[in-house]
């Protein structure tokens, strides 16, 4: 699978491999979605889809009426990256969307959207453009927080639902700026839950949504919605044989949204637990394939081959598992892990680190 990123008018810089789908073994790339220039015209669709609201009594027009002033295009203006030979390429443009948070200007965004930003500015959907600074970002969910300069009278947030009690089948609405197409709506249903995605950093995201609501490049960081207008989702990546839409979207659950905003707006250091392994499936649990010298794995003298079993009391049945239970944890907390070796059972004390940044 590749990941592309910010690639500045549209030169995309890869993040990750590929992998192979489909008949005939297609390459699927999954792409972050901000990497577009602004287009020069503004549309509003509704996909034929369109799909009556879970009370039975709002339509997806009425959602959108509801909802589509809090949603924003996001324009970020960034220093061109310097070549081998010694020459920059001038000032990048890229393009995004997100969507006001609370009353006191925050909005949230992916942080593929303004990554090494050097200004940034937010359009409503009234037209009205003001200028934003980035509060903080998270490489390792992508998620990021801007501060617009707006008046109070433009703030109109959207609320966080609750991304646990999302279930397949569900239907969803997208709003964002595909290709500098403000204020653009899509419609379609919860795909599939519980997915994996790459992150900028190259870390796994996990429990991100799929949707097959139509979601494309400029879509980054612009909501998912719940038949209730609720934000279950930041719009993140698709996965595409072209590179556009092909009905496979991801977004990143609102759980994961609202711990990473609250931590970047209280002015808390977002990190995240770290171990230090590479890992894969075992019969009865999880499989240490490597360990990386110098992290807390390997200063507990864990070892590659190892199988773990049990993280703290807890038992571990696949490497997924294993990297949620760490990721569950804190930097700096001592866990327990239960530890198959070759034919005898061991018990590891390990102090968890902190996840790098990249």
């Amino acid at each position: 699978m590749q990941v592309f990123k910010n690639s500045r008018a549209a030169v995309a810089t890869a993040l990750a491999g590929a992998a192979l789908v489909g008949a005939g073994g297609a390459t699927a790339v999954a792409v972050a979605l901000g990497d577009d220039s602004v287009a020069p015209s503004a549309q509003v669709t509704v996909s034929n889809a369109a799909l009556a609201a879970s009370s039975g009594t709002s339509t997806v027009g009425q959602i959108y009426k509801r909802t589509s002033a809090a949603v924003v295009e996001i324009a970020v203006t960034s220093s061109g990256q310097t070549t081998p030979f010694g020459d920059g390429q001038g000032s990048q443009q890229a393009q995004g969307s997100g969507f006001v948070y609370d009353t006191q200007g925050h909005v949230i965004t992916n942080q593929h959207v303004v990554d090494n930003a050097q200004s940034v500015s937010v359009r409503f959907a009234n037209g009205k453009t003001y200028p934003a600074t980035v509060v903080g970002s998270d490489p390792s969910t992508d998620i990021a927080v801007i501060d617009v300069d707006a008046p109070a009278s433009e703030l109109r947030p959207l609320t966080l639902a609750d991304s646990s009690a999302v279930e397949v089948g569900d239907g969803v609405i997208a709003i964002g700026s595909p290709f500098g197409l403000e204020q653009t709506v899509t419609t379609g249903i919860v795909s599939a839950l519980h997915r994996q995605i790459t992150a900028p950093n190259n870390f796994t995201i996990d429990d991100a949504i799929q949707t097959d609501a139509a979601i494309n490049h400029g879509n980054s960081g612009g909501p998912l919605l719940d038949l209730d207008g609720k934000v279950i989702g930041v719009n993140s990546q698709i996965e595409s044989d072209s590179g556009g839409n092909d009905g496979i979207g991801f977004a990143v659950p609102s759980d994961t949204v609202g711990k990473i905003a609250g931590a970047i707006i209280s002015g808390r250091s977002v990190e995240h637990a770290y171990l230090g392994v590479a890992t894969e499936d075992a019969t009865g649990g999880a499989r240490l394939a490597e360990v990386r010298p110098g992290t807390p794995a390997s200063r507990a003298n864990l070892r590659s081959g190892d199988i773990v079993t049990k993280f703290d009391g807890t038992a571990v049945a696949s490497a997924d598992e294993l990297r949620r239970l760490v990721d569950s944890k804190s930097p700096g907390q001592e866990v327990e892990l239960t530890v198959r070796r070759n034919s005898t059972t061991v018990t590891v004390t390990v102090t968890l680190g902190t996840r790098p940044s990249a």
